[in-house]
């Protein structure tokens, strides 16, 4: 069975308009033409798509199964013609990118302004958001490449092996937090502080509960919850929580004196940062390049670049207490 990429796109702006007639205005077609497209698929496919009510179209058993293939073809169909325009120096390729907030921060726009100055016909899209946020939009589309914390991956979801790199994470709080004037602290200092961090099984919460298990310690007790990056370092920074960060997710806080690491004995939290396609498919010429210059950009980081702000390298870097 062949499918005809005009037909399907016919289908899925019924199922989006939820009536031929809109449809047929959102597709600048007659409603007679867009109901003899229909039902050329529907012979093709051997049975009806849908089911007509006085309040519009539904889907039917077949239609349902339908719907997500034909969704796909949709999506795949686009994305060639963007690869190819890209190719051709059209400017229609765009890189559809998400990234946690600490690459958000540091890596991806210097991977974005390196892929531009090669390619700058290219577009960029880019969301931020924890791990599920980013396995919804690499499934659905919206996104081709993800970058977050490794250990991630699903039944639909594959990391990048060879685009990996390490930075490390710290407890953070503003210059005058009481610990901060005790200098030298214990990590189990900590349990009975303020704690603002991202929700339980996101990255940076698995990754206090690791380490504060290393260390033979329970979990601290959370007092704010948030997804949100902006509202965790207002939190920090001018309301007297504690919280938990990488390097380069507060580096300009740093730099501004306004977010501070807590200098803490024995505490060593390194982290893997990977990139993640969907398993299925080809992954779009747009996004591969952005990919080519992520393995350039965390494996060649200057020095004088990784110190101090805790940039993606190949080990760990060293520490950045003032």
């Amino acid at each position: 069975m062949s499918f005809n990429l005009q037909q399907l796109e016919m289908f899925n702006a019924i199922v989006s308009a939820g009536s031929l007639g809109r449809a047929a205005a959102l597709l600048n077609l007659t409603q007679p033409a867009l109901s003899r497209a229909i039902k050329r698929l529907e012979e093709s496919v051997g049975g009806a798509l849908f089911e007509r009510h006085t309040k519009g179209m539904h889907l039917t058993v077949l239609g349902q199964a339908l719907l997500p293939h034909a969704m796909s073809l949709q999506r795949e169909a686009q994305q060639a013609r963007e690869e190819l325009d890209a190719i051709r120096g059209l400017a229609k390729g765009v890189i559809k990118v998400g990234a946690v907030g600490s690459i958000a921060s540091l890596v991806l726009p210097l991977a974005v302004r390196g892929v531009l100055d090669k390619w700058p016909n290219l577009r960029v899209e880019i969301i931020e958001g924890v791990w599920d946020r980013l396995v919804e939009g690499l499934l659905t589309h919206e996104i081709d490449l993800a970058l977050s914390t490794s250990g991630g991956q699903t039944e639909g979801v594959a990391a990048i092996a060879d685009c990996c790199w390490t930075d490390l994470s710290y407890v953070v709080a503003a210059p005058d937090h009481p610990l901060r004037q005790q200098g030298r602290i214990a990590l189990e200092q900590t349990l009975g502080q303020r704690w603002a961090l991202t929700p339980k099984g996101t990255g940076p919460y698995l990754h206090v509960q690791e380490t504060f298990a290393r260390h033979g310690l329970p979990m601290p007790e959370i007092a704010v919850e948030s997804r949100s990056v902006t509202v965790l370092k207002s939190l920090v920074a001018r309301c007297g929580f504690i919280g938990w960060m990488s390097g380069p997710m507060f580096d300009t806080e740093r730099q501004a004196g306004v977010i501070v690491a807590l200098e803490v004995a024995g505490l060593d939290a390194p982290r893997t940062l990977t990139a993640f396609r969907r398993r299925q498919g080809i992954l779009p010429a747009p996004a591969a390049r952005l990919l080519d210059e992520l393995r350039h950009l965390t494996g060649s980081l200057a020095p004088t670049q990784r110190a101090g702000a805790a940039s993606p390298s190949a080990t760990a870097i060293a520490p950045i207490f003032p």
